[in-house]
């Protein structure tokens, strides 16, 4: 009999895991089953882009790695989920990783391409490394030097651990959302590398809100838990907490039927943030109430970062009641109570909350392609969201986008260098200053079929430097070409080098089914300044510009997002921000020339 395979090969691979965290048990359809992109994987798994490493720094322990290849696994859609079997820790991870990066990829119109690290640490085999038992620690963060993700393990609260036993054994890695959220920081690290240094209180601020909306996205594909959750509120499970089972008699429930819970729907890292004793979740997409003032005063990473999660979220419920209001008027008119859902109506609800979901959550990762190259500030994101949007659907008749603004603005998220909050003024420009059109940067190979083909590897290669050249000549090939990209051929006497950082064809199909081909670009500039130019021995700081720089199928600029080198304003902001941080920090008098690279795993500790 011959060996070889003679069947077609499958879309997608089914992997069970938890769709919350061990802590719901049962609870709330807390089981679910993800259809991975099927790819040959080895023990581990290891796979084309992500490699499972289980190896326990704590105990110097390698754990046996699964085989989700061996026919008992593949039988029963992967492993049952488990809190005792490293195994099936090992398939979870690697489960909501992949569908994480599917998410990216497919809003983003290409394929992911890890960062390689830095010095030593540099890995040419561009995979995502994920360690599920790395040590044990209440902690869980990406490593930019390493292209690594760790997660750790700790014993619940003796006192207060919430719905686990004390001293119960936490696992990071069985948390779907923190699993999510360490994979998307290394997702936004390989589309924007220089996010990871702290030159602004938004950065670090962003690369923790970015990586919580994407997490919390993610509840909304799981359609059991939706659905159920839909019934318990009458349609509007965006409310902290769920109908009880059965009504209690004034305010002293007698049975646990009677007790309401909490809506893991917008919580994050529920069995996280109660193992730690915090009785609750560890964040919530609707964590704060519309305050413009809040961000004037919020400064810790998380905190500042939940005035972002929090508009976000609060321009998609707000446009999941404007486009399902008519089925909520049945849901008040269907019963004698709220919560009386019919399960078809709870369905067809449950499609609105999912579709709205989708929709918001690619244009958030879209417009990671329309932020500047470095240094984002969340009124510059919120200008990205704006034209990501309008540019692949210019027909807004929900009304999105104001949904979007308005929320924004409630928070006090004031963009810079724009006359209103009308989308016309918050959507990014062209070329600089050009008073006549640019001429087109001819040559760009916008072949997708190369791009994303593994198997003409050098060809992709040649076809990359070819385009690398190009662009470079681009930005040189005239003094009003390069100031019209925002970009300094020189400044104090010193000339200054353009870099292409990155480049990449985007292929997209909008509403009305045609494609749309976009070229985008970062450009890099950078020179060293004084820290403090008042006094001649504080030394030297690196600090980078250059704009990202959108073209059309025809090599046109279409839009130029711009971070100047030259930026007076940029430059003593980023000396002020740098101040406060040594100021706050106790290593400042042994290290004033720190470096500026976030460190997650200080910023995660106790996540």
């Amino acid at each position: 009999m011959s060996s070889k395979r003679n069947y077609s090969v499958p879309a997608f691979r089914p992997l069970r895991v938890f769709a919350f965290d061990p802590s719901l048990s049962r609870q709330l359809n807390n089981y679910m089953t993800i259809k991975v992109p099927y790819e040959d994987v080895q023990p581990g798994p290891v796979g084309r882009k992500i490699e499972i490493v289980d190896y326990d720094i704590s105990n110097d322990r390698y754990y046996k790695p699964i085989d989700l290849d061996d026919p008992f696994v593949l039988m029963g859609n992967g492993l049952e989920p488990s809190e005792a079997d490293p195994r099936f820790h090992q398939q979870m991870v690697y489960a909501v990783a992949s569908e994480t990066v599917r998410r990216f990829e497919f809003a983003l119109g290409r394929e992911i391409r890890w960062n390689v690290g830095k010095g030593k640490a540099r890995n040419s085999e561009r995979k995502l490394r994920i360690y599920p038992h790395a040590f044990q620690q209440a902690n869980a963060f990406y490593d930019p030097e390493r292209r690594s993700v760790f997660f750790g393990y700790f014993a619940a609260s003796q006192s207060d651990p919430g719905s686990n036993l004390p001293n119960q054994t936490i696992f990071t890695c069985l948390s779907h959302d923190i699993v999510a959220h360490e994979v998307t920081h290394a997702l936004v690290d390989s589309v924007r590398p220089h996010y990871t240094e702290a030159t602004y209180r938004d950065m670090p601020a962003f690369h923790e809100a970015f990586a919580d909306i994407v997490a919390l996205f993610q509840h909304f594909s799981m359609r059991d838990a939706l659905i159920d959750t839909i019934r318990r509120t009458g349609g509007l499970f965006y409310r902290p907490k769920l109908e009880a089972d059965a009504p209690s008699d004034g305010d002293s429930p007698q049975i646990v039927g009677e007790l309401s819970r909490d809506n893991p729907l917008v919580g994050l890292a529920q069995q996280f943030g109660e193992g730690m004793g915090m009785r609750k979740a560890l964040r919530s997409a609707i964590g704060t109430r519309p305050n413009s003032k809040d961000i004037d005063t919020t400064f810790e990473p998380h905190l500042r970062g939940a005035i972002l999660v929090a508009a976000v979220f609060d321009a998609y419920f707000s446009i999941y009641v404007k486009r399902s209001r008519d089925l909520l008027r049945l849901a008040g008119a269907g019963g004698s109570k709220p919560t009386d859902l019919h399960p078809d109506l709870a369905i067809r609800l449950c499609n609105e909350a999912t579709k709205t979901a989708d929709h918001i959550l690619n244009i958030c990762l879209r417009a990671l392609d329309y932020c500047p190259p470095v240094d984002i500030t969340f009124g510059e994101f919120l200008r990205a969201m704006i034209t990501a949007d309008s540019d692949l659907v210019p027909d807004d008749p929900w009304g999105y986008r104001s949904q979007i603004i308005e929320a924004f603005r409630l928070r006090g998220i004031v963009p810079e260098d724009v006359a209103s909050y009308s989308e016309e003024a918050l959507r990014w420009c062209g070329p600089i200053e050009s008073n006549r059109p640019l001429p087109p940067c001819e040559g760009l190979h916008f072949d997708v079929l190369h791009e994303v083909n593994p198997n003409t590897e050098a060809l992709n290669k040649a076809r990359a430097h070819e385009n690398a050249v190009t662009l470079q000549r681009y930005a040189a090939s005239a003094p009003r070409v390069t100031a019209a990209l925002g970009l300094v051929s020189r400044l104090n006497k010193q000339d200054l080098k353009i870099q292409v950082s990155s480049f990449h064809p985007i292929h997209r199909v909008g509403p009305n089914g045609q494609l749309e081909v976009d070229f985008v670009v970062q450009y890099l500039q950078q020179r060293q300044v004084a820290i403090d130019p008042a006094n001649p021995k504080s030394g030297t700081m690196l600090f980078r510009g250059g704009s990202t720089v959108i073209f059309n199928h025809r090599g046109e600029v279409r839009y130029v997002i711009v971070k100047s080198v030259g930026s007076k304003t940029r430059l003593a902001r980023q000396r002020a921000y740098l101040d406060e941080q040594a100021e706050m920090s106790a290593v400042a008098l042994y290290a004033p020339d720190a470096d500026k690279s976030l460190s997650f795993s200080a910023i995660h500790r106790g996540f």
